[in-house]
């Protein structure tokens, strides 16, 4: 590539995240005479990429079409082939961070909804009442995608007492300790400002369930109405799913939003390490557990319950940790055969343990 047409590249894709190290990674292709060029939407096989030569449609079945951890999503960055009919994507640049939850079915693959995120933005709406235990799964896959989350309280205008908002707001960050929690109101623009501010430095994705105002908060952020917006029902909160695709869009005001159909499902997905940012209050105090491997149920010396015991540690918390945790655990060892023999030999143990403790029991119950 010439030093003119690596300037035009460069200021062409700058406002969609192009910097100097995706350069580098693309430089092998460059050779090849393919094009650099970000995804801004799949559909049904196909993707539009943002090039400097404009909006380009491009067939992904070169790039691993059949496992769902492989191929494109929108916000890859990807080798585009100049010309041809069809015209391919013939290879995706290493992902620096992924959001992957576990698909619906059976065999509990994982499903790629994003790529190269910076701020995992999860939208909670204040129309319902709020569902702690969903937030922390959402921020339990933020985490471990390598974003940095971010928790919108949509619909703020709908609770008008600021006492009010402040304990919700209290309440969420509780559950999300390290997480910025902003409400917002896309009606009066109160928090945008705020908002606008954390998406400028990169790429973010927002995340929600339907009726939560994330393609509200799209248009509050983008300046005019691109996303359809549809009414949400009385009833319940919810809303029908206003985006049916991903789609990467560049703010005015700088950096890149993916707007994402609502999501009814969040599996995990191999995301331990995310539930333990999540819970990270719970694993600080399980280092000061007398046993290493306690399961903070009936263990002498337990610090997690102890804090439970004296108000610190909410019940709740744990019982969303453990939880998670099993969740998890269950979606590993699908994929882990060493791990599967491993949890049925903790079964085994446990289930010798408790079998002795109810012998114990009996045994003491006879003497007396």
């Amino acid at each position: 590539m010439t030093s003119s047409s690596a300037s035009s590249v460069s200021s062409a894709l700058a406002p969609y995240g192009w910097d100097e190290a995706w350069a580098a990674e693309f430089a092998p292709y460059d050779t090849e005479g393919l094009l650099p060029g970000r995804v801004i939407r799949v559909d049904r096989g196909q993707c539009d990429v943002v090039t400097a030569d404009g909006i380009l449609r491009a067939d992904t079945a070169f790039v691993t079409p059949h496992d769902p951890m492989r191929v494109v999503c929108t916000g890859d960055w990807v080798a585009v082939e100049p010309g041809g009919n069809p015209r391919y994507v013939r290879a995706y640049l290493p992902r620096r961070t992924a959001f992957v939850r576990s698909t619906s079915s059976k065999r509990s693959e994982g499903q790629i909804l994003a790529a190269n995120v910076d701020h995992a933005i999860v939208a909670v709406s204040l129309a319902v009442e709020l569902d702690l235990g969903r937030v922390e799964r959402f921020l339990a896959l933020a985490w471990e995608s390598g974003a940095q989350p971010v928790v919108v309280l949509s619909k703020a205008d709908l609770v008008p007492d600021a006492v009010t908002l402040s304990h919700l707001v209290q309440d969420v960050e509780t559950s999300a300790p390290g997480v910025p929690v902003v409400p917002v109101s896309s009606l009066d623009g109160d928090g945008l400002d705020v908002l606008a501010a954390i998406v400028a430095g990169g790429t973010s994705v927002l995340l929600g369930q339907s009726g939560a105002g994330k393609s509200t908060l799209a248009n509050a952020l983008l300046g005019e109405d691109v996303m359809t917006v549809q009414a949400t029902r009385d009833a319940d909160g919810k809303g029908r799913h206003t985006t049916t695709t991903r789609n990467l869009l560049a703010l005015p005001g700088g950096g890149v939003l993916i707007d994402t159909p609502g999501l009814r499902g969040v599996g995990l997905w191999d995301a331990e390490s995310g539930v333990g940012q999540v819970f990270s209050e719970i694993e600080e105090l399980a280092e000061r557990c007398r046993f290493h491997d306690c399961a903070h149920e009936a263990e002498p010396g337990c610090a997690v319950l102890a804090a439970i015991d004296t108000g610190e540690l909410p019940e709740r918390r744990l019982d969303s940790y453990r939880k998670l945790l099993r969740e998890n655990q269950r979606i590993v060892a699908k994929t882990d055969a060493r791990l599967r023999a491993e949890i049925r030999k903790d079964w085994k143990r446990k289930g010798a343990i408790g079998r002795a403790a109810m012998e114990a029991k009996r045994g003491s119950h006879w003497r007396s």
